[in-house]
């Protein structure tokens, strides 16, 4: 995986951990970081850079669903 995309999955495993801290109910809260943890950490060994792209893609709309409901 070239690093600036590395850079880019890190920012948005992140972002999205960030945004899911936010959710106030604690069950919510849970449910998002453990799905998120659990999907980044099934995709880690994933080398096709258009599987990657497609996976970027919707996590980056995940992202947006969850500052919509937060």
């Amino acid at each position: 995986m070239a690093a600036s995309s590395r850079a880019q999955v890190l920012r948005l495993y992140r972002a999205l951990l960030r945004e899911s801290q936010r959710f106030s109910a604690y069950n919510y809260r849970t449910y998002a970081i453990r799905r998120i943890r659990d999907a980044f950490r099934e995709n880690k060994n994933i080398e096709d850079s258009e599987k990657i792209e497609e996976l970027l893609n919707k996590a980056k709309e995940n992202l947006e669903v969850i500052q919509r409901q937060v």
